[in-house]
């Protein structure tokens, strides 16, 4: 386990983290947290425990990015249909 390794990723850990919160823009705090997964899974490899950093960056930075999209899409405020230029001469 190599010092040099660990500061620098555990340092990008601590600043995702930080943006994840700063960020007013629930999409880009979204996308902050899938980096901070895939981090997190770079982590534990270099921590000698590659299963866990398989299931971290498949569940964590995957699937949980994902559904968190999706939930945020679904929720989101619907735009008002305008009406399209109404023909006001009648049928035609």
């Amino acid at each position: 386990m190599n010092p040099a390794l660990h500061a620098p990723v555990l340092f990008l850990l601590v600043v995702t983290a930080f943006l994840a919160l700063w960020f007013k823009n629930l999409l880009h705090s979204i996308l902050t947290l899938g980096i901070f997964s895939l981090l997190l899974a770079l982590e534990f490899y270099i921590l000698r425990a590659p299963d866990v950093a398989l299931a971290e960056a498949a569940i964590g930075a995957g699937l949980t990015t994902t559904i968190f999209i999706i939930t945020l899409r679904a929720c989101s405020p619907k735009t008002p249909k305008t009406p399209q230029n109404r023909d006001r001469g009648g049928n035609s």
